[in-house]
């Protein structure tokens, strides 16, 4: 398991920057004051530093997540698989901790533990890249080790399994190429060239941007209207100039934004309100749920994870509408705060169109 072990300590840096975002200005010089510790090789001071800031907040989850972080480059794997497994049970929706939790078991060449663990990140975040790279390198190593067991048993055989390692070995050299099959790099990338909308604007501001220019509607009028000019030639000539032949397709795309961006909206409301029917409603039939999870499996444990909490609160920002057809796609920031967890990430929604009523089919987070 070279490669997890070679990227460990970078893995879990670049962890450490990135998880649990905004929370206070005060809490995050904390924060960064340990990440630098960090990163400058400094892990038992950071993990003084952490211990510390703990004293006075015991459940921060960014400052325990950071104590797992320095405890890990401090030599103490043992101690930091017990932190992130805590931060698993307290804040099962963040994948970071699984991740790290996986590293350190390959580390220990523990490769089921690892593996269960990257799979839960995956669960949680099914476009967590990071986890999904990690599970390709644990798979890699149990197809090594299978194979060298194949030839301690039987080596009579190797020309026969040598084949069946080549194709494994294909199956993954894609993927650290161009990373064609993960989840980070899917439909999201692709949609926004096929849109002409993206925010949900007004409709006669959104698409006829080149009609709109003076030398189209204006003109047209005065050249038209000599002193003398008799009646009816006035009325041919508005005749051709109204733009809206071009209006009917732009308030159409414009009307379809605006009922994406409502559906959006309702479906963070319904959250915020840890109203359930409406929340899980928001969802088509045709979802297909993260990792292995039957459908009725998924609701179950989202209405745990919601209904369990005694706040929610999901603000959206910076909200992108595509429509093409009766398929769009919103990309937006999402603000979470749930008790004492305030998470900010990008999100991206997948939606249909079903008689009127947009629904989503695939979310993915990042990006």
């Amino acid at each position: 398991m070279k490669q997890v072990r070679r990227t460990l300590p970078r893995l879990l840096r670049l962890l450490a920057l990135t998880a649990l975002l905004g929370t206070g200005a005060a809490q995050a010089d904390d924060y960064t004051e340990i990440t630098q510790l960090i990163k400058a090789g400094k892990p038992a001071d950071a993990l003084a530093k952490a211990d510390q800031r703990l004293a006075a907040n015991p459940r921060d989850p960014q400052l325990r997540f950071l104590r797992g972080v320095a405890q890990a480059d401090s030599g103490k794997p043992a101690d930091a698989i017990t932190t992130f497994t805590k931060l698993t049970e307290e804040y099962p929706e963040l994948p970071e901790p699984y991740n790290n939790l996986a590293v350190l078991y390959a580390n220990q060449n523990q490769l089921d533990k690892a593996r269960t663990a990257l799979e839960m990140a995956i669960r949680t975040n099914p476009s967590y890249a990071t986890a999904h790279e990690n599970l390709g390198d644990i798979y890699a190593k149990l197809a090594s080790q299978a194979y060298n067991k194949a030839l301690q048993l039987d080596a009579t055989n190797a020309n026969s399994v040598k084949p069946k390692l080549a194709l494994i070995r294909e199956l993954f050299a894609p993927e650290a190429a161009g990373k064609p099959g993960r989840p980070a790099a899917a439909a999201p990338a692709t949609a926004p060239a096929v849109v002409a909308t993206q925010r949900p604007a007004p409709p006669a501001a959104v698409a006829p941007a080149p009609p709109l220019t003076p030398a189209t509607t204006p003109t047209p009028i005065p050249a038209s209207a000599p002193t003398a000019a008799p009646a009816p030639a006035p009325a041919i000539a508005q005749a051709p100039t109204p733009a809206p032949a071009a209006t009917p397709a732009a308030a159409s795309d414009a009307a379809a934004v605006q009922a994406v961006t409502s559906a959006v909206q309702a479906w963070a409301a319904a959250w915020s309100a840890k109203d359930m029917q409406a929340y899980l409603g928001a969802y088509d039939k045709s979802f297909d749920p993260p990792g292995r999870q039957t459908r009725s499996a998924w609701e179950k444990e989202r209405e745990a994870r919601i209904v369990g909490k005694s706040k929610i609160n999901v603000q959206l920002s910076d909200v992108t509408v595509a429509v093409n057809g009766d398929k769009a796609t919103a990309r937006f920031r999402q603000a979470y705060t749930a008790d004492a967890l305030n998470v900010t990430s990008r999100k991206t929604l997948d939606l249909v169109n079903h008689n009127g009523r947009w629904s989503i089919v695939r979310e993915s987070t990042g990006g």
